[in-house]
C-alpha cells in the first residue's frame, strides 16, 4: 500500500487494510510523529521513497533514476499515464493565487493546481 498524502490522518486505516507481512510505502512527510510500533503485530515494513535519494547520496544504482524517469516519460507519451493537473490558473498573480488558495481551503481542489511564470 502506498500513502501519498496526509499519512498521519490515515495511518491506522492503512495498517488495518494491510495483510500480515505487508509493506507500507510513503512519499509524504507526516505532520506528526507516526507510532511505528503499530506495525509490529502484523510484521509490517515501512518504506519511505524520495525521488532524489540516489543522486543526493551518489548511490551505486544512481543510473536507475534516469531509467525510471525515461520509462515514465515513455508511458506519458504513450498515453498510459496522464497528468494529475486539476486546474491551471495561468500566470502567477494575486488574483490567481487567491483563486487557487480558495479552492484548497474549500476542499474543491482535485489534482494538482498549476500557476506558472509571473504576470
Amino acid at each position: 500500500v502506498i500513502s501519498l498524502n496526509r499519512t498521519e490522518d490515515y495511518f491506522d486505516q492503512l495498517i488495518e487494510v494491510l495483510a500480515p507481512q505487508g509493506k507500507l510505502a510513503l512519499i509524504d512527510e507526516p505532520e506528526t510523529i507516526l507510532d511505528i510500533r503499530k506495525l509490529k503485530q502484523k510484521s509490517l515494513s515501512l518504506h519511505w521513497e524520495l525521488m532524489f535519494t540516489r543522486s543526493m547520496f551518489k548511490t551505486e544504482d544512481m543510473i536507475q533514476q534516469r531509467e525510471l524517469v525515461n520509462r515514465v516519460a515513455e508511458l506519458v507519451d504513450a498515453g498510459k499515464i496522464r497528468t494529475t493537473i486539476g486546474t491551471h490558473y495561468g500566470a502567477i498573480c494575486a488574483e490567481n493565487l487567491i483563486k487557487a488558495h480558495q479552492d484548497i481551503e474549500n476542499g474543491k481542489a482535485i489534482g494538482k493546481i498549476v500557476l506558472e511564470s509571473f504576470a
